[in-house]
């Protein structure tokens, strides 16, 4: 079933006009075709929108829907080219890139597919589905590193049973069946009827941990689901051979000893893989609703700016280069001010927690083949092509897990693109390399500020003082936090204070006497 996008701002544009009883051919043939899509009906959907795409030339949204149009009747040539003309018109249309990364993942084209899936993922930060689909398409390409971090990210989603059964994936291709057979157990406590997990549950059972009474159970839960899954005539044959095995009397016909691995060689299955076995014919998933613009103060950081910009690091460099200093000064109409006696606080919810990943100091792989990707992520970076920037540095880290630049510099493209948990998960591993260093650890701290962990942020704060005392930006960011944020002013004092005493001539520096002065001081 076709899903219905949000309304962009040319749809709206398009109601007013039919609201105004005047619409131009060009949007009127628009909203027709959008219609016969959420109708079902893409063959005649694509008459209309290519009348549409006629007249709006320049329209990418239009563009964009002609090609979901011919994706869903099986033009993959046309609906390419559609995508690629709606992206031409505007690179930052997410639906667009997520289009064509399913087309190309449909059609095995996997790097390209990863590229889009990238970019769709760093302009959307909490799109569910297009990281399942990225996480599929590093599963595909044997990138489990990348893939882990995929589905890890996706673990407290609604969607999280999918992301459960990718990481399950991840530790089966790793050799550790144990650990993916549990996995897939938790995505069936999440979704207790999840097809892949039931599946692919078995199989592991079956043919890695020799557990066949488990694995029997399961190809019959696998079996009974409605509807009937496509592959069930060959499961059937399996669970069959397999219970006459544990179960000879029932069984009166003498016969053979068969193989009883899956007649289909046994490959464990994701959930995009499982989608399209359902389907006759290939048929793209549909575009996600296209995001609102971010509204001001949503899950602000100190004073709800973006995180400061901080200078690349190479890797050629003997030292870290320094991050410019936190931007987040409070200023008078900002600053936190004493409770007025008599009154006190509401309680408040307890603020959410940050699920570390912990990930082991990695061994070094190849550093001269990861140091070209490095080099090309750096140069993109350098122009802000950050989807290109993110694929050569996730490369880099490929080729040699232990490249610390390229984890720091892809923490960096994350945060640029306001993607907390991809941020979040490249500074951790950058961490896991070089735990003493100042930059990657305060870039965590303020990544996870942002991302509304303020406990978290606070405790990585301290730990980088208790090795870097006189780190002023770890002072001013913490002080923020305090008189901000946790509205603790006796705390958020002691380090404003240290700023001033490290850095007198500070720019704020006023504000910073203003806040103490309001504050008892």
């Amino acid at each position: 079933m076709l899903a219905i996008k949000n309304l962009t701002a040319a749809v709206f544009i398009i109601l007013a006009a039919l609201a105004g009883g005047c619409t131009p051919p060009g949007p009127r043939a628009l909203l027709a075709g959008k219609r016969l899509l959420e109708k079902g009906r893409p063959r005649e959907a694509v008459e209309k929108l290519r009348e549409a795409a006629t007249l709006l030339k320049t329209n990418a949204i239009a563009w964009d829907y002609l090609g979901l149009a011919y994706h869903y009747t099986g033009q993959w040539e046309e609906a390419e080219r559609a995508y690629q003309r709606a992206l031409q018109y505007d690179r930052d249309l997410t639906e667009a890139h997520y289009n064509l990364g399913c087309l190309w993942l449909e059609q095995n084209k996997l790097e390209g597919a990863r590229l889009e899936l990238i970019a769709c993922t760093l302009l959307r930060a909490n799109f569910v589905e297009g990281q399942l689909k990225l996480g599929t398409v590093e599963l595909r390409l044997h990138d489990l590193s990348g893939a882990e971090k995929s589905f890890e990210a996706l673990r407290s989603s609604p969607r999280h049973a999918e992301a459960l059964n990718g990481l399950g994936l991840v530790r089966a291709q790793r050799g550790h069946p144990a650990d993916a057979a549990a996995f897939f157990t938790s995505a069936l406590k999440a979704q207790p009827q999840y097809g892949p997990a039931l599946l692919n549950l078995a199989i592991v059972s079956q043919q890695y941990l020799r557990d066949p009474r488990l694995a029997l159970q399961k190809y019959q839960e696998y079996l009974a689901l409605k509807p009937a899954p496509p592959n069930a005539e060959a499961v059937s044959a399996v669970m069959r051979r397999l219970d006459q095995e544990l179960n000879p009397a029932a069984y009166t016909a003498p016969s053979r000893p068969a193989e009883t691995n899956l007649p289909i060689s046994a490959p464990l299955l994701s959930s995009t893989e499982a989608e399209s076995n359902a389907r006759s014919k290939p048929a793209p998933v549909p575009a996600p609703p296209r995001p609102a613009p971010t509204p001001a103060g949503v899950r602000p950081g100190p004073t709800g700016a973006p995180p400061p910009a901080v200078a690349m690091e190479r890797a050629t460099m003997p030292t870290e280069r320094v991050s410019k200093p936190a931007r987040d000064l409070p200023t008078p109409s900002t600053a936190a001010r004493p409770a007025r006696a008599g009154t006190a606080p509401g309680r408040a919810a307890s603020p959410p927690r940050y699920a570390y990943l912990s990930p082991a100091k990695p061994a070094p792989g190849n550093r001269a083949q990861a140091q070209r990707a490095f080099d090309e992520g750096l140069r993109a970076q350098s122009v802000n092509r950050l989807p290109e920037a993110w694929q050569a540095y996730r490369r880099a880290i490929q080729l040699d897990p232990a490249f610390y630049e390229a984890d720091y510099n892809l923490g960096l493209v994350a945060t640029a693109a306001r993607n907390w948990p991809a941020a979040l998960a490249a500074y951790e591993e950058a961490l896991a390399i070089k735990p003493d260093s100042p930059n990657a650890r305060y870039n965590f701290a303020l990544v996870l500020s942002h991302a509304n962990y303020v406990a978290d942020a606070v405790n990585e704060l301290e730990r980088l003082l208790a090795g870097h005392p006189s780190e002023t930006r770890a002072h001013l960011a913490l002080a923020n936090l305090y008189a901000q944020q946790l509205h603790q002013p006796a705390k958020a004092r002691a380090h404003y204070e240290k700023v001033l005493e490290l850095d007198p001539g500070l720019s704020q520096a006023g504000a910073i006497r203003d806040w103490l002065d309001a504050n008892g001081g």
